[in-house]
């Protein structure tokens, strides 16, 4: 066994992080992939790259992205997000239910994790379109998100391997990790197959677990998020099954976190069982807070507008779930039309259009006709159309007086074309998994660390409960990974 060896299991943008950071706090590191080379990187390959972090203003992010151009700079309102507003939403929408000294780690070392991952390759770009909109000649980011890694997920993952395999460490491919090994005190390693053969162990001074959460396992969802859930699609990797954090709690770690809850979003209807790397996340249909959406009787059941979708898109595919049928549709009009994102635009969705609300309404399929015609009706009768829409800011343009108001954006669905999307819920992560500290270290049930064990990714518990702040996923697997990494090292140093 060589010297300060690290073992990492796991090879998306968590896993990566932690093996570049060990390798460059002196370890030996070797990367141990459940998925085929091409199927390889995890829920973060199909992710659009968005991440977020703290920064106070346009000097942080030229600072990020030198290659930023006086135009670009000079016709966008890039604002700012503090420290104390990523503490604020962070705390907001989990409802003060987050670990606050795992997320005093996150806030606080988000810029120079962004920075460092920037010194290893990786390249950001502002993420015009999806979170600016251009009014009179300026664009003006929202919601905290400003960034994105160059070729999104794909092109993450894809900087962060190549940055490994620059620096001498292994990825092994196919190579499934089904159980730690210990001394009684230690963990010593982990047991593998590969290509589905034999058991074999692997030796190491630590182990990194980075595998993800327990979306792709229907059995587990079933059994902790609740009934239902069997039936959701699975937005990304389907490898992610809960092998590590199985593997963690079968030597005694301590599960932690909200085990009942998930990242879910509107992912259409007809879209496959698991993620589609060809699609990547154009499933998703985030533009719902210009619009509104129906259930199968017709009638709406969230509040669209009740904050930017960065705050409500996480939330909103298990609300979906709950529906008769598990599904809904989002219905738009001409006047919010140039507003959609590009998923809206993808060869593969379920889309209907008409030029009357009268044809458009009866294509919705398994959706009760005549009571979908009131209920745009009683909308757009409710609709504030005094207050100005703009798409930038919370805007207070709402309705009154439905028993389900809008609170922003709300526009009567009344300007031809018409045109609406069918979607259900389809689960990206699940929130429940391991405890660990604020060195990544797996603690176990008596709340002590396992030594020579840490974790980072989806699988560490107590990030996020109920809900999520978009571009919180990738920021907390950075920079917990280079915790993790950078401990287990100097652990072993």
């Amino acid at each position: 066994m060589p010297s300060n060896s690290i073992v990492v299991v796991g090879a998306g943008n968590a896993a990566l992080c932690a093996a570049l950071a060990a390798e460059e706090n002196g370890a030996t590191v070797t990367v141990l992939e459940r998925a085929p080379e091409e199927e390889s990187g995890g829920n973060s390959r199909f992710t659009a790259g968005s991440i977020r972090f703290a920064y106070e203003g346009v000097d942080d992010l030229r600072e990020l992205m030198p290659d930023l151009s006086a135009s670009e700079i000079e016709t966008t309102d890039f604002g700012r997000y503090s420290e104390d507003q990523y503490f604020d939403d962070m705390f907001r929408v989990t409802q003060y239910r987050c670990d606050p000294d795992l997320i005093e780690c996150l806030v606080r070392q988000s810029k120079e994790t962004m920075l460092w991952m920037r010194d290893k390759g990786v390249r950001f770009i502002p993420i015009y379109g999806r979170q600016a909109f251009k009014i009179d000649g300026r664009f003006k980011f929202w919601g905290g998100l400003t960034v994105e890694s160059i070729g999104g997920g794909p092109g993450l993952v894809e900087s962060l391997t190549q940055a490994c395999s620059s620096r001498g460490i292994e990825i092994h491919y196919d190579t499934r990790a089904v159980d730690l090994v210990t001394d009684g005190q230690c963990v010593t390693g982990v047991v593998v197959r590969r290509g589905g053969g034999k058991p074999e162990t692997i030796a190491a001074d630590a182990v990194i677990i980075a595998s993800g959460g327990f979306e792709a396992n229907p059995e587990w969802r079933t059994r902790y998020l609740g009934p239902g859930w069997e039936v959701a699609k699975v937005r990304g990797s389907r490898f992610n099954t809960g092998d590590g954090i199985e593997m963690a709690l079968e030597i005694g770690a301590a599960s932690y976190g909200n085990w009942s809850g998930c990242h879910a979003v509107g992912w259409d209807r007809n879209a496959p069982e698991f993620g589609d790397l060809s699609v990547g996340d154009q499933f998703q249909k985030h533009s719902y807070p210009f619009g509104i959406i129906v259930n199968a009787n017709g009638r709406r059941f969230v509040d669209e507008g009740a904050d930017f979708r960065n705050y409500t898109y996480a939330k909103y595919g298990a609300e979906v779930l709950k529906q008769p049928g598990q599904f809904a549709w989002q219905i738009f009009d001409a006047k919010v039309a140039h507003l959609l994102r590009d998923e809206y635009r993808i060869r593969q969705i379920t889309k209907v259009t008409a030029d009357t609300l009268e044809d458009l309404v009866p294509q919705l399929e398994d959706v009760d006709t005549n009571a979908c015609r009131d209920e745009i009706e009683q909308f757009n009768a409710a609709v504030k159309d005094d207050i100005p829409f703009d798409p930038n800011i919370k805007d207070g343009r709402c309705t009154q007086g439905l028993a389900i108001d809008k609170s922003n954006w709300a526009n009567a669905i009344d300007t031809p074309p018409f045109e609406a999307y069918a979607v259900t819920c389809g689960i990206t992560f699940t929130f429940g998994g391991l405890r660990v500290n604020t060195d990544a270290q797996v603690l176990d049930s008596d709340l002590r660390p396992i030594p020579g064990l840490y974790a980072a990714g989806e699988l560490v518990g107590g990030i996020f409960y109920n809900n999520y702040p978009g571009g919180t996923g990738l920021m907390s697997g950075a920079v917990f990974g280079k915790i993790a990494g950078t401990a287990a090292a100097r652990a072993n140093a």
